[in-house]
């Protein structure tokens, strides 16, 4: 086990520097860090509790989403009807969380509900072997059908609007350039945000807070807007109000949605040619835009609205038809205004309203505060693990001493190959592999120890030490890897960050404690020659 091979020795060598010169960026200061090639900007992000920032707790609206679920339900018995020349349309009414259709006197009752029993699907993924279905359709009796969204399909459509908005939420936050957020499910319906860095929330609050759902609709003229505010509304028309740059005036506007935001390919601020105002330029996808041109072509003349949210942000009149694919939305926006509104359309719509029900800041000196105590206690424990080492083993426990300085300098390399986030349980991740490395060394010395006392020579001795002492640290460490592992994939935040530590410290260990540690006693002994081993 001491004959290494000098390619085996170069190796070694080579690796341990590669990996501990990717820690060197750790040390320079932010203009020097930029100033290096980018391939070489590796270092470790502190996370939220070192260098402070903002936690916030959203949760998706349920309400929304089941009020969603049954109007989309109503739409489609609407169609169905619709498509089957059935009856009217209009007789599909919500009726509290079903949607009621009945048939009128001389219709087909049973062609009626056998196409609106093919609305009912079977629930996707794991469901579908428990045999439940999207919608319950019962014959309520007197020619009335009740269609009913089942519970289980409410909940898949939730776990699916929590997965769409952690996706919608992630790009919003990236637009705004921080490093590092963390963005994941929490329980069934709440997403946290955790933004290292970030001391003012308030942007970040506005851009996560708004649904952002574009739509362009017409304004319906067949009735004066007083009249609609005091109930005289059309059917599928709807009072809105605009924004305030718009003097929050109420429109008449379409519920039919002409042109959908989810048809953008991108939203540019910008600034107006001809007034300087602020402005937002967007482009629509090719079925985007040719739904656009064939809307402006045949509605010239007519005031168009841009919806957002169920505002009306502005209702232009068409004055000629809009054939390139492109346009801009103007609403007397302030330079932040109309860049938020780019983030928003950019990064799309969330499926359901996501509310606020936790904010924190944590503050940066709070948070150096928590690196010093943890330098502190790595210190301390570092120190007394040296002087152990030291008084116990002698000349073999400053290797094991330098494999272990060697060891934590690897583990800050690969954070930072990875530009990993190290929080405070990470250092405490640290702290723990400290010790567990100097358990590899003692588990090999301690056979050294014993070998020499049955007699055997110093070469004997220290082969027979590495060779037998190896299964008992590789399954030591395995065990203790695979509960990492666990903790990593399973835990989230905090605990999150320890398992990451301590994978990567245990990887580094064996590698410094066998590997790095024999090539230093086998070239010892190359060197020095020694009758006996001080141990």
């Amino acid at each position: 086990m001491l004959n290494i091979s000098k390619w085996r020795a170069t190796t070694i060598v080579g690796t341990t520097l590669i990996v501990c010169l990717f820690a060197f960026g750790n040390l320079l200061s932010a203009s020097a860090f930029q100033g290096l090639p980018k391939w070489a900007q590796r270092h470790i992000v502190l996370g939220l509790d070192l260098q402070g920032g903002s936690h916030i707790l959203l949760e998706v609206d349920s309400a929304a989403v089941r009020k969603e679920k049954i109007e989309t339900l109503r739409d489609d018995v609407r169609r169905v009807i619709r498509e089957n020349r059935l009856g009217s349309p209009a007789a599909a009414v919500i009726r509290g969380e079903t949607v009621e259709y009945r048939v009128r006197e001389g219709g087909n009752f049973q062609l009626t509900m056998q196409k609106l029993r093919e609305l009912s699907q079977p629930l996707g993924g794991l469901l579908s072997a428990t045999g439940q279905r999207s919608v319950e359709v019962v014959d309520a009796g007197g020619g009335l059908i009740r269609l009913t969204p089942t519970q289980p399909a409410i909940v898949e459509r939730i776990r699916q609007a929590v997965d769409q908005s952690i996706q919608i939420v992630e790009r919003r936050v990236n637009e705004l350039g921080t490093v590092e957020p963390t963005i994941q499910r929490q329980g069934v319906d709440r997403v946290l945000v955790q933004v290292p860095g970030l001391q003012d929330p308030t942007r970040l609050k506005e851009l996560l807070g708004k649904t952002a759902k574009l739509s362009f609709r017409m304004v319906d003229q067949t009735v004066p807007v007083d009249q609609a505010q005091q109930g005289r509304v059309p059917m599928d028309s709807e009072v809105l109000k605009g924004s305030k740059a718009e003097n929050n005036q109420p429109y008449v506007i379409e519920k039919r949605v002409l042109v959908s935001g989810e048809d953008l390919t991108d939203a540019q601020p910008g600034f107006d040619q001809r007034t300087s105002e602020p402005i937002v330029t967007f482009r629509f996808n090719n079925n985007g835009a040719r739904r656009f041109a064939q809307v402006t072509q045949e509605n010239v003349g007519r005031p168009f609205a841009i919806v957002l949210d169920n505002e009306v942000i502005s209702a232009p009149v068409i004055r000629e038809p809009i054939l390139g694919g492109s346009g801009q939305i103007s609403g007397s926006f302030t330079v932040q205004q109309a860049n938020d509104l780019a983030i928003l359309l950019r990064a799309g719509a969330l499926p359901a309203p996501l509310t606020i029900i936790e904010e924190r800041t944590v503050g940066p000196g709070l948070g150096q505060d928590s690196i010093d105590a943890g330098i502190r206690a790595s210190w301390i424990g570092s120190l007394m693990v040296a002087l152990f080492m030291l008084a116990t083993y002698g000349l073999f426990g400053l290797f094991a001493v330098f494999a272990v300085a060697i060891n934590v300098v690897m583990i800050v390399g690969v954070l930072s190959l990875f530009n990993a986030t190290l929080t405070l349980p990470g250092i405490a991740g640290i702290v723990l592999t400290v010790g567990m490395a100097v358990d590899s060394n003692v588990l090999i010395y301690e056979r050294v120890r014993e070998e020499v006392r049955s007699g055997r020579s110093a070469i004997s001795s220290l082969d027979a030490g590495f060779s037998r002492a190896l299964a008992t640290i590789l399954d030591s460490n395995i065990t203790t890897f695979i509960a990492a592992a666990v903790l990593f994939f399973i835990g989230s935040g905090p605990v999150r960050g320890f398992a990451l530590t301590l994978g990567i410290g245990i990887i580094t260990t064996v590698f410094t404690a066998f590997m790095l540690t024999r090539l230093m006693v086998a070239s010892w002994y190359r060197i020095f020659r020694p009758r006996t081993v001080p141990i």
